[in-house]
Formats: structure tokens, C-alpha cells, sequence
């Protein structure tokens, strides 16, 4: 339950002020705030229970597969639930993207200085107040549901304090030890019996006369009063713990006013409950006060089309409550900006009012609205956007008929209509369709039956398209879930991928939404009620270690990033970039030592420690041992050991001149061989020639040739050439 007492401390000499009506001028006196958050409060109960809740109520009729009204006697009644596939097919998706990962949110540090408190706001949150202060998992899963569902999903986040009191009993304390208890500020003494320690003699003397009265009584006193004493004490201990809880609220308990396009602007917001009066006096009303609102028969929940819905069992049996703290009151925790103060400016204040009439109780300053919604579909410029039922609602019902007309066509040719004959047949043998069951008849035809053909099957093609088109406007298909064989067969795994990919875009997008307009605010809010209001150390479990947690030295204002899993592939695709990430640290390290400037064993660590994470297992610990950080005189020695930077840097060029080197040889020798090649073949191209021109001199002449002669000119002038050539090359060279 929450508690109001975090409030009231803030707001003592504000509320002193206004008890008094000790206002400046232009600020509102009782009466005036009274009508203004009546009417207020007024509206914002006729704006939902009159025109968002019967939409909503339609929505819920619909998931839960309630008949339309327009069935008919003895036709098809069935009822297509593509509201409730849809949002069952999407809500899986929605939780594996934002609890996949370790941490649903992460904290962004100012500077290097605040890396540490960052990491510490990020387990602390994700860790305590999310799965042990809270039930997160169900807690998103009922906020979820109710944005794909009823519009708007609603999550309220507030700082409770409770109180847990026990009672004890000591005997024979002494002075010393009740000291100790006095001193506990948990402990408060409700009574004391004091009385001399037995162990002590007592003092006695005899009195005989008056005067020996009076010299004995003084003596008497002082040692009784320097004689120990021991005392029987009962306590009181009263144990505080305060921490934040976030719950998801009834999307009927939820009041905004009908202008309001988002928190922000809201003029009124509101979350009205119906309390018992033992709840409102645990908070610290007063039980007369309350007892007079206190109502044991219908509330105004019990006409909203919405909590009927929802709740099909509510108004049977119904019986009134004679326990008078269990008696039902209305308590409406409302936020409104109000200029309480008479400069023209409104501040945020939190009225809590009880009864029909709203009668204001508590006016508190506040901070904050504590409130964050979900919607899946918003549209710009309005608080209430669309939700996945209310695109599904018209396919739903258009399938419906489809199918009753599939069916009622299939009835008829299996069961047809016959025509009688009056008064020539048994009527209640016509009317028995018992298999094998014989019909009387007092003449031959007198029964005889229409034979109606199935055209069911007609119907097959619009339930496709139907389909068709919900896909379209929703994304899920089987296709894009992975279980369509016809869709994704004889297909590679790309365009496998493509698939799946393209049909989870509709829920990506979801998700984003949820994690801009719904995730973001409620971490931000919870990390500010946690720096503001716990207000002493609390040592918890985190990553294998006790460690004492204080958010006063938090920074305030600080960012957060929400972890959706969008963009960074399945855990397998993940695992797969972790292993070839694992392998190239293991190469640095192997090739440079644990010293190199580029990879530390604590990363390393790191690395397999979310490989361990991704596999399903949450405590790394059990694997891999934490790394102790270095500190300065172990990194400094480091520093001294490891070799030099240049000198690694000189190894890594000699190394790849070597290599540079070695493929230069290579390449030399390839040509030095082509080269060779190239002569061979020039050779005999010349003594090919040589010996064309030497028939031809003697065919003309008639003269023999010496061959040898022609040979050694043309060879002297090739070696011409080739140094004219090296000439040429040499002196390019050198102007280079």
C-alpha cells in the first residue's frame, strides 16, 4: 500500500499554510479548490466511462470471443478469435525483445568519473528493484497487454515505506543495557518496573525513638540509592523499509482529462481506487473520518462498460459487507498544476480525495507525475492512440460470417432440408437424424429431401484474403514467424531471413515505441525516486558480491538507454560476432603478450562472460574468475615491463619488409623466367627469318649464303639496343 508519510514530510510548512489559509492573494481558499478539482475529476470520469471505456469494453468482448448479438437460431454461431491470436502472436515477441538481454535498461555516465555510479545505477535497478523489489516479468507483461488490447497500458511507480512492528519483553535489565535500548532510534520503551538487584544486601537498622528516625532515614536513602538496580522493560521495535514499487493499473482506474495529449500536458491525471476503510486507515486516516464514506453496495466501477467486461463474474452473487473495515471507499490520488500560491504560476500538486463528492484530504507538492503508458499505435496529438485490437475488430467479425456461412452451406449438404407431406409421414421420425433411423411413411415420396451442394469451398479464397490483410496491417504472419513450410521451402537461409525479418518489422516498431514513450520515462523516474528518497545505505548481492548501495551520490539527471534487442541479430548471430571477437583478442594476446595496448585479460574476460550470458546462464562467476582491476603501482609496473611501443612497431615493419621481400623475389624470378621465355622465342623468330632471307638471296641470285655472317650482325644489334634501352631506363631512374 502506498504511503503518504514520504509526502507529508516534504510539505510540512506548505500544508501548515494551507490548514491555516495562509495563501497570498489570488490563491484559491477550500471551497474554491473543492469545485475546481470536483469539476475536474467530474470530467475526467465521464470522458472514460462514457467514450474510452465502451471502446475498450468492445475490444476486451472481441479477445475473449463473446457473440456479436446478431446470432440466429439454429445457424453457425462460431466466432473467428483473430483479436486474440494476433495480440498472443505479438506478446511473445514484445518480452523476448526487451528481457532478452541481462539489463533492460543502462544508465549514461556524465563524464569518466561517473562510469562506476552508472554501472551501480544499472545493476541496482535491473537487479533489485526490478526483480526483487518488484515482479518485473509480470509486471510488463499485464502493461503490454493492455496497450496491444485497450489502447493504453499503464504502469504507476512510487516510493512506499512500510512499517513492521514487534513486540518484546526483557526482565532484570540493567542500567547499562536499558541505555542501550533507549538509544535504539527502532526501539521505543512502553513501560519499565524497576526494582534493587536481590544480589545486593539490603540496609537495616534498628529504631527505637524518633530521633533515631530521623538519623537513620537519611542514611537509609543513600544506600538504597547506591545499591544496584534492575528493571523489566517491554519494547516496542519498529522496522522501516522503504523501496520503490511499480504496479500496472487497471486501465478503468486511470483518469485523464479529454484534452490531454500526453502526461506532460495534462491538466488532470488521476488513479481512482476502491479502498477498504482498514486500507486507508494503514495509511494514516482517521477511521471516523473515513467510516462515513464507506459504502457497501454499488461503486462507480460497477457501471463502467470496461471493469464489466473484464470482470464477467462481478455482479453475481453479491453480497453486501457487514464488516464495516472491509467496506468499500472511493480514493482518488489526483495531479494537478494549481496556483496555490497567488504568483500566476501553477505548480504540480497531488490531492488525494475520498467519497463521491471528492473530498479533497491531503494538497501535497510533488515532483512528479508517477505515471508512464504504452500505446502501440499512437497518433500524433492525442493521449489515446490505436491498439492492435481495434485494426484486427473488423476482420474478426467479417471472418466470422464467412466461416457461419462455410458451415451453415456444409450443414446443409450433409443434414438438407426435406419436404413432408402433411399428414403421410411420422413428424417426429422427420425430425430424428439418427444415423439409420427410419422415417414411417404412409405413402411412397412423402418424405422428400432438398439437395443443397456444398459451396463452402466459395468461401476459402475471402478467408485468405482476410488473412491477407491482417497480416498486413499487423506483420505477423506464419511466414514471418518461421512456421509456414510452404512459404519458406526450397529457399536459401538469406532469403529465409529476409522473411522472417520483414514480417517483425511491425513489432520492432512496437517495441521502439515502448522503449521511447513508456521504458525511458519509468527508469529515469525510478532512479530519481531512489536518489531522492532512500535515505541510508543498503547492502545487496550484485555480480557474486555483497556491496553497500547509497544513491544520494548519484548524479541527478541522469540519462538512460534502453536495451530493445533491435538491430543486434538472434542470440545465435550474436554468439557467432562474440566468437570471431573472442578470436582476435586470443591473437592479439598470444602475439603481443597480456601487455599490448590494445587488449587487457579484463576484456577478454568480458568477452566470454557474454558468450556464457547468451548460452542461458546468468551468473558468469561460475566460469570465469573477475579480473581484479590494477591498480596504479601494478599498471606502472606493467608499463615497465612490456616492451616499447616503437620497438614493436619496428618489428612489425622489418617483419613486413621481409614479406615485402620475399614476394619482390618471387616476382623477380618470375619474370627473370618469362623473360627467358620471351628471348627463346625471339631467337627462333630470328632464325626463322635468318633462313627466309638467305633462300630468298639465293633463289635471286643464284649464290650460296654463310648464315653465321647474318646471325653475328644481327646479334651485335640487339646488344645495341638493350643498352641504348638500360641507358634510357637508368637515366629515368635517377630522375625519379
Amino acid at each position: 500500500m502506498q504511503s503518504d508519510d514520504i509526502y507529508e514530510a516534504q510539505d510540512v510548512d506548505d500544508m501548515s499554510g494551507e490548514a491555516t489559509g495562509e495563501f497570498d492573494n489570488g490563491a484559491p481558499s477550500e471551497e474554491e479548490l473543492q469545485s475546481i478539482v470536483g469539476s475536474a475529476l467530474d470530467d475526467a470520469v465521464d470522458f472514460i466511462d462514457n467514450t474510452i471505456s465502451p471502446l475498450r469494453a468492445t475490444s476486451i468482448d472481441y479477445y475473449q470471443g463473446k457473440p456479436f448479438g446478431n446470432e440466429e437460431d439454429g445457424r453457425s454461431q462460431v466466432i473467428s478469435l483473430d483479436v486474440h491470436d494476433t495480440i498472443a502472436d505479438i506478446l511473445p515477441s514484445l518480452m523476448r525483445i526487451f528481457f532478452s538481454s541481462e539489463n533492460v535498461v543502462e544508465f549514461v555516465p556524465f563524464g569518466k568519473e561517473d562510469v562506476k555510479l552508472a554501472e551501480q545505477a544499472t545493476d541496482y535497478i535491473n537487479r533489485i528493484v526490478l526483480q526483487q523489489d518488484n515482479d518485473g516479468f509480470p509486471i510488463f507483461y499485464n502493461a503490454f497487454k493492455d496497450a496491444l488490447l485497450c489502447k493504453n497500458g499503464i504502469l504507476k511507480y512510487y516510493w512506499d515505506t512500510t512499517y513492521h512492528a514487534e513486540y518484546y519483553e526483557y526482565s532484570k535489565l540493567s542500567e547499562n543495557e536499558l541505555a542501550v535500548l533507549e538509544a535504539d532510534d527502532e526501539v521505543e520503551v512502553t513501560e519499565v518496573v524497576s526494582y534493587p538487584d536481590p544480589a545486593f544486601p539490603q540496609p537495616e537498622a534498628v529504631v527505637e525513638t524518633e530521633e533515631q528516625i530521623e538519623e537513620v532515614v537519611p542514611e537509609l536513602m543513600q544506600q538504597s540509592m547506591m545499591t544496584p538496580q534492575l528493571h523489566d522493560v517491554k519494547v516496542t521495535r519498529k522496522k522501516e523499509h522503504g523501496c520503490v514499487r511499480v504496479e500496472s493499473v487497471p486501465p478503468e482506474e486511470f483518469l485523464i482529462d479529454r484534452d490531454a495529449t500526453s502526461m506532460n500536458d495534462a491538466y488532470c491525471i488521476a488513479h481512482r481506487r476502491y479502498l477498504t476503510v482498514s486500507d486507508l486507515v494503514e495509511m494514516g486516516y482517521d477511521y471516523d473520518d473515513i467510516q462515513k464514506f464507506a459504502t457497501p453496495y454499488e461503486t462507480q466501477l460497477d457501471d463502467n462498460a470496461e471493469y464489466q467486461a473484464r470482470n464477467t463474474y462481478s455482479d453475481e452473487g453479491i453480497n453486501p459487507v457487514e464488516d464495516d473495515a472491509n467496506l468499500k471507499v472511493q480514493y482518488v490520488e489526483a495531479y494537478m498544476k494549481i496556483d496555490m500560491t497567488g504568483d500566476g504560476i501553477a505548480e504540480l500538486r497531488r490531492l488525494c480525495c475520498v467519497g463521491d463528492n471528492y473530498e479533497i484530504k491531503k494538497n501535497l507538492k510533488c515532483d512528479q507525475i508517477p505515471f508512464v503508458s504504452f500505446c502501440p499505435d499512437p497518433e500524433p496529438h492525442t493521449f489515446f492512440g490505436l491498439s492492435i485490437a481495434d485494426i484486427t475488430e473488423d476482420i474478426q467479425k467479417v471472418k466470422s460470417m464467412v466461416m457461419r456461412s462455410m458451415l451453415d452451406s456444409l450443414a446443409l449438404s450433409v443434414h438438407p432440408r426435406v419436404a413432408v407431406v402433411e399428414g403421410q409421414a411420422n413428424i417426429e421420425d422427420v425430425m430424428n437424424t439418427e444415423v439409420g433411423g427410419i422415417i414411417r411413411q404412409r405413402n411412397a415420396g412423402a418424405v422428400q429431401p432438398f439437395n443443397m451442394p456444398f459451396v463452402g469451398k466459395d468461401c476459402f479464397p475471402m478467408l485468405s484474403y482476410l488473412d491477407e490483410v491482417k497480416e498486413n496491417r499487423t506483420g505477423i504472419s506464419k511466414a514471418s514467424m518461421g512456421l509456414d513450410p510452404d512459404a519458406l521451402q526450397s529457399s536459401t537461409a538469406s532469403a529465409v531471413n529476409a522473411t522472417i525479418q520483414g514480417g517483425q518489422q511491425h513489432i520492432e516498431l512496437i517495441a521502439r515505441i515502448f522503449a521511447e514513450t513508456g521504458m525511458k520515462p519509468l527508469f529515469k523516474g525510478i532512479y530519481e525516486l531512489l536518489a531522492r528518497h532512500q535515505d541510508k545505505e543498503r547492502t545487496v548481492r550484485l555480480r557474486n558480491e555483497w556491496i553497500p548501495i547509497d544513491p544520494r551520490v548519484w548524479q541527478t539527471g541522469m540519462d538512460c538507454v534502453v536495451n530493445v534487442g533491435l538491430g543486434n541479430g538472434t542470440a545465435q548471430e550474436r554468439m557467432q560476432y562474440l566468437g570471431q571477437i573472442a578470436s582476435k583478442q586470443e591473437q592479439i594476446l598470444q602475439t603481443l603478450g597480456a601487455s599490448n595496448p590494445l587488449v587487457e585479460m579484463t576484456q577478454y574476460r568480458n568477452t566470454m562472460a557474454k558468450m556464457v550470458e547468451l548460452a542461458g546462464f546468468k551468473d558468469a562467476s561460475m566460469f570465469f574468475k573477475e579480473v581484479p582491476e590494477m591498480t596504479p603501482e601494478q599498471r606502472q609496473a606493467m608499463m615497465q615491463k612490456k616492451p616499447d611501443v616503437s620497438e614493436q612497431l619496428i618489428q612489425v615493419q622489418i617483419k613486413e619488409i621481409e614479406a615485402n621481400m620475399q614476394k619482390a623475389s618471387a616476382r623477380l624470378q618470375l619474370d627473370n623466367e618469362e623473360m627467358k621465355r620471351k628471348d627463346d622465342l625471339d631467337r627462333d623468330k630470328l632464325d626463322a627469318e635468318i633462313m627466309l632471307k638467305a633462300a630468298e638471296i639465293e633463289a635471286k641470285y643464284g649464290t650460296q649464303v654463310e648464315t653465321t655472317v647474318i646471325r653475328a650482325l644481327v646479334e651485335r644489334d640487339r646488344e645495341q639496343m638493350k643498352a641504348q634501352s638500360k641507358l634510357v631506363s637508368d637515366i629515368a631512374r635517377v630522375r625519379q
